[in-house]
């Protein structure tokens, strides 16, 4: 029966995923179903806590990759510290997603985000020092690693307790929006504070930016929070989430797929100082302006999930978005020119955001309320926990060959890879039917 709202008409329809019904927009579009996650309290909160916070981190970002470049000029230590700060993931983040589903995820939250306020606060006062050195870098690129090993699965299933199970897919959408909106505000602000005043400045205004988010999930009101009957073993509920992603078949797809393209494709971003400077022959300025450009893009990508994730497919906007992202980043291993590059940023940071945001909802409607915290805790191991074989593969083929041909490479790779899971689908559900 149809839902009349405004100039909208709404739909109950299966959900493609669970099978659960789920809200379809078949009328005309509108601003308020763009923004619809914003009518919770909670995630209006958490929205602009985080929208102050991750300004902070893409400069901290955006100025730790320029400050390696300038002490060693070496893409395989670029490559490095990325690994050396994702590898955390790999050891901790399915921990991290297990105490997710006993513990309140706001005191989760709460703990990590402060960690790495300190860290930031610390990583100013050594750089102020003029002293610092690689190797401090990498120990806090660790340290800080280690925090988002238990943030990210915390706060990835924290989406649904905010907001609710019809507007998640906008939540995450939202919230994609808000990393990329960062990413184009956060390297701006620090390319200025870089040119004018000094590094150190970028990871001060990092550390005072996480009292936004703090703030804002203090001020939360939630449901007082029930433990779970205790498991027997940590270890054992630990596994209990990787049988559970083993033994489903869309789930598994779906981490398979962000593998790969997390050694192959996100990769590409560790090695933009790189091709800033050797490529383009460009300066800081540059190189933020690279990074804004790709954020841009994303940016939008983010805001048209919010808009049609409801209307389009979700099989379109995760392939589609997949190959469109490998399709620029093949074209930019080829050209030489700056303002071509931002382009070619720009539309990759579109689809990049329709593979990223679809994928995310999708995994997380597909896990069970019980679960939730472990499948993200994977998705988080799969994510972040790729980035430093990642990292070590595009430093280290970039040193033997050169950045264009690693660049080209991944995109080959993450084109493929798309289209072997489009024939892998197509496959199942033609043995699905009756």
């Amino acid at each position: 029966m149809p839902l009349n709202e405004g100039k909208e008409e709404i739909v109950r329809a299966p959900e493609e995923v669970t099978g659960q019904p789920r809200r379809l927009v078949v009328g005309g579009l509108m601003l308020r179903q763009t923004f619809a996650a914003l009518r919770h309290r909670n995630f209006r909160l958490f929205f602009g806590g985080q929208l102050v916070s991750l300004i902070g981190t893409w400069m901290q970002n955006t100025a730790q990759g320029w400050l390696v470049w300038e002490l060693t000029g070496s893409e395989m230590l670029l490559g490095m510290v990325v690994a050396v700060n994702s590898l955390p993931m790999l050891l901790f983040s399915t921990w991290g997603g297990s105490i997710a589903d006993q513990h309140s995820k706001r005191k989760i939250i709460l703990c990590t985000q402060t960690a790495m306020m300190i860290l930031a606060f610390t990583f100013a006062g050594l750089v102020k020092s003029g002293h610092i050195t690689t190797w401090e870098i990498m120990v806090i690129a660790a340290l800080r690693g280690l925090a988002v090993a238990f943030d990210m699965p915390a706060r990835q299933s924290f989406m649904v307790e905010m907001t609710s199970r019809e507007d998640l897919m906008n939540a995450i959408s939202l919230n994609s929006s808000l990393v990329n909106a960062a990413r184009v505000i956060g390297p701006s602000i620090a390319g200025i504070l870089i040119a004018r005043v000094g590094m150190a400045m970028c990871f001060f205004v990092d550390g005072l930016s996480y009292l936004a988010v703090i703030a804002g999930l203090w001020m939360m009101r939630l449901p007082k929070f029930v433990k779970p009957e205790r498991p027997d073993s940590a270890m054992a509920h630990v596994m209990e989430g990787f049988v559970y992603v083993w033994k489903h078949r869309r789930v598994k797809t779906l981490l398979i797929l962000f593998a790969i393209v997390g050694i192959f494709g996100w990769s590409y971003s560790v090695l933009l100082p790189a091709f800033a400077t050797d490529v383009l022959k460009m300066k800081a300025g540059g190189y933020s302006a690279l990074l804004t450009a790709n954020g841009v893009g994303a940016f939008f990508g983010a805001l048209t999930v919010a808009s049609v994730g409801n209307r389009v497919s979700q099989r379109v906007l995760v392939l589609g978005g997949l190959w469109i992202f490998s399709l620029m980043l093949f074209l930019l291993a080829f050209t030489n020119n700056f303002y071509v590059a931002l382009l070619l940023l720009a539309i990759g940071g579109w689809g990049m955001l329709l593979f990223f945001s679809t994928t995310n909802t999708m995994l997380q409607l597909s896990s069970s309320d019980q679960m939730r915290g472990r499948v993200m805790g994977v998705w988080a191991l799969v994510f972040g926990g790729m980035m430093p074989i990642g990292g070590l593969e595009a430093g280290t083929l970039s040193h033997w060959l050169d950045v264009r041909w690693t660049v080209g490479i991944g995109a080959v790779i993450c084109a493929v890879a798309a289209l072997v899971t489009w024939l892998v689908v197509r496959a199942r559900a033609k043995e699905e039917r009756p």
